[in-house]
């Protein structure tokens, strides 16, 4: 058995091999042109559902495709070989806004908000951050008062992916007093009287996936859509943390592979003195260090997801290999335009795109900073 068969089953292959054709025949050709737009069609998610990627490891009863965390990482990475990883982190959203669902929410909640989604019908998002805060979770100020039957919600949120077309979301507001001990989770729904969305925002990275500030303006928002219990939302946040920046490090992972593999061929192709790059021992020794980089990661990211598979608490180890992981793309990504030289800063080619794409990697799901915080709490 070699090291790739500890993680990865035939079963595990044979949905690979599905995804990376579909990868091939409907994304990579057209994704120049959606990297531009600033979105993907929305028909790509119908497509992705009727073909039960959207699905990976969801409820069977809900419509979707029971299987373990190594499915969802072979679903992640394969849509990562797009090279857009704005395209991945749109069709992914759901990945951070149904979790909380599934784990906490009614069988009537389920129904109406899980099913629809890994189905490719409607599309999720997760709402936390807010223009005043990001990673200080406790201190969110978007307010939803209750009046009978329904929560009256007012404030907004930012940096939302998939926030200009996202039929729902799974927002985090204040019912409660000051604090951790205030917050809860609901579903609002975008046809909610009082909701809007800003224009798309413009970003240096992920083009291809839309991302939005969204208003409440006394949005009515059924009781029925709290998720879980009121006042508790905070630990469910803290909870969908660990598989989204288990996401972030198969992201942060694939970018590294990408512009791995895109360097080596472009030094084995780009000639200079009369040899090509490789013939040059300093571009040798940089893809060497470039390799053995991704591939550590790499090990360590399934190492903490084979743990984390096992039952085991990886708070603490999630945290490093983001760091890590993010580390290493930043380097690698770096290096390879560094290989391309001037051709590695036009639009034009896969690594410059990778290169900005890499950079919110170790923003969103928690910053380096905080993923430093969490570690030595642990270790201390």
């Amino acid at each position: 058995m070699n090291d790739y068969d500890k993680y990865f089953s035939k079963e595990h292959d044979l949905v690979r091999k599905s995804i990376r054709e579909f990868v091939k025949k409907e994304i990579i050709p057209n994704v120049e042109e959606w990297e531009e737009n600033g979105e993907f069609p929305r028909e790509i998610y119908n497509k992705a559902g009727d073909l039960g990627f959207l699905g990976a490891c969801y409820p069977e009863e809900y419509g979707g495709t029971p299987g373990d965390i190594f499915l969802k990482i072979v679903v992640c990475e394969e849509l990562m070989r797009s090279t857009s990883g704005g395209l991945a982190a749109g069709l992914g959203s759901l990945d951070i806004a149904l979790p909380p669902i599934v784990k906490n929410g009614t069988h009537e909640q389920k129904e109406r908000f899980v099913r629809p989604v890994i189905a490719g019908e409607k599309i999720a998002a997760l709402s936390i951050t807010e223009p005043d805060g990001g990673s200080d979770v406790a201190n969110i100020k978007t307010t939803a008062r209750r009046e009978g039957d329904f929560y009256i919600v007012n404030g907004s949120k930012t940096f939302v992916t998939s926030g200009t077309r996202a039929d729902q979301l799974t927002c985090a507001v204040r019912t409660g007093g000051d604090g951790a001990h205030g917050i809860s989770l609901m579903i609002i729904e975008s046809d909610c009287p009082g909701y809007s969305v800003s224009k798309k925002l413009k970003k240096t990275g992920w083009w291809a996936s839309d991302t939005a500030e969204i208003y409440f303006d006394n949005c009515k928002v059924p009781v029925s859509n709290l998720i879980g219990e009121e006042n508790h939302g905070f630990y469910y946040i803290m909870d969908n943390f660990q598989s989204e920046r288990l996401q972030l490090c198969t992201f942060a992972n694939m970018t590294a592979r990408l512009a791995l593999e895109e360097a080596t061929k472009y030094a084995k192709a780009r000639t200079a003195f009369g040899k090509p790059l490789t013939g040059f021992q300093v571009t040798r020794h940089k893809l060497v260090d470039m390799a053995t980089l991704e591939e550590v990661s790499r090990e360590f990211t399934y190492r903490v997801a084979a743990k984390i598979k096992a039952g085991e608490n990886q708070i603490k180890e999630i945290s490093m290999a983001k760091n890590f992981a993010c580390s290493v793309s930043d380097k690698v990504t770096y290096e390879a335009v560094q290989i391309f030289g001037g051709y590695g800063y036009m639009r034009e080619t896969v690594v410059e795109r990778l290169y900005r794409d890499n950079r919110i990697l170790s923003i969103g799901g928690g910053t380096t900073e905080i993923m430093k915080e969490i570690i030595s709490k642990l270790m201390l």
